[in-house]
């Protein structure tokens, strides 16, 4: 690594995704960011538009500035229109927006509803879970960030999945604060209407489903069933979600066993930690951490297992920067050491 700053752009810093990437990266001691952008507020200066983001001391701009990496928090579809460009360019981009996480070209006619207009780019894309694809993320030039729920999920099941611990049908139940939705306005964000409920959303399918599917079905060779349920919970941060599936073998390991193999899978994973009681969401509030916690139902024979992490970090902002970190050959952990914040 040399002593020179390696520059990076965001696209929608005004999301968010892109506010908090704005505050991660202001902090990273290896990069320097040239340009953020934001449609809609183009002109204006970003400590106006977003006050606690005054010290960065930039003016919004319509297009980004060339950089060597390019963050996208665009919303899906207009984000794969832009990343085209931008990797023809030559930039290595994270997008973390959809529109590159998944393989199968025609699930997002299924799930967004949009003909992809850069598919050519799907096979190369790297789907950025570091835990399971660090040496592509590595190498790639285009990395689709996870989407926040299927991080959770996906953390929370791979040990048992690539251990062959359990049956391929698998439930995944998740509570998920508001700013999982984003800024734009909605009836179900007003507080009013969010605060002192909660609510299960999306029961027909979530967008974030076949993802979960996927990377799931990948980690175990075979393909494996999902079933999601989200809901919409009254914070501002963070996923909790539980995992239920039916263990393979009528004499399964025991759950200090269990617990056991899942400190095995991430014993070198710097933000997944394996803990001893079931973990809350303030646990993990504006860290890059997520926390696992496995248990047996030996009444059913059934794993059970908690994870929970911020959306907007680990879930979102915090994993692009990790991927960055990776990406550019910096230390995995390079400004994303800051502990969570309590209470």
């Amino acid at each position: 690594m040399t002593n020179k700053a390696t520059t990076v752009s965001i696209i929608n810093v005004t999301s968010y995704m892109g506010a908090d990437l704005a505050r991660l990266l202001f902090r990273h001691p290896a990069v320097q960011i040239v340009s953020v952008t934001g449609r809609s507020e183009a002109g204006k200066r970003l400590g106006i538009v977003m006050p606690h983001l005054a010290a960065l001391d930039m003016t919004i701009d319509t297009e980004p500035k060339e950089a060597e990496l390019v963050f996208s928090s665009l919303p899906h579809k207009a984000s794969a229109e832009v990343v085209m460009r931008l990797i023809d360019k030559g930039c290595k981009v994270i997008d973390l927006s959809a529109d590159f996480r998944l393989k199968d070209v025609a699930e997002y006619q299924e799930w967004y509803q949009f003909s992809h207009p850069a598919s050519e780019l799907l096979r190369d894309a790297v789907y950025g879970l570091t835990e399971l694809h660090r040496f592509e993320v590595a190498e790639a030039k285009l990395v689709a960030n996870p989407g926040c729920y299927p991080t959770g999920a996906i953390l929370a099941m791979a040990p048992a999945v690539k251990a062959g611990l359990i049956q391929n049908d698998i439930i995944v139940d998740s509570k998920s604060g508001i700013s999982g939705a984003g800024r734009t306005l909605s009836m179900a964000g007003h507080f009013a209407e969010a605060n002192e409920s909660a609510a299960a959303y999306s029961l027909e399918g979530h967008r974030h489903l076949p993802e979960m599917v996927q990377e799931l079905s990948a980690a175990q060779g075979r393909p494996v069933t999902v079933t999601f349920v989200p809901h919409l919970v009254p914070m501002t941060r963070g996923i909790l979600t539980s995992c239920y599936a039916s263990l393979a073998s009528i004499s399964p390991p025991t759950v200090g066993e269990v617990r056991q193999m899942y400190r095995d899978f991430y014993q070198d994973e710097p933000f997944v930690k394996v803990v001893e009681a079931p973990p809350h969401t303030k646990h993990t509030w504006g860290s890059n951490l997520c926390l696992v916690y496995p248990a047996i139902d030996e009444r059913t024979n059934r794993l059970v297992v908690i994870s929970c992490l911020d959306n907007l970090v680990k879930g979102g902002s915090g994993q692009a920067v990790q991927n960055m970190n990776l990406m550019l050959g910096f230390p995995e952990t390079m400004g994303l050491e800051a502990l969570p914040v309590y209470p």
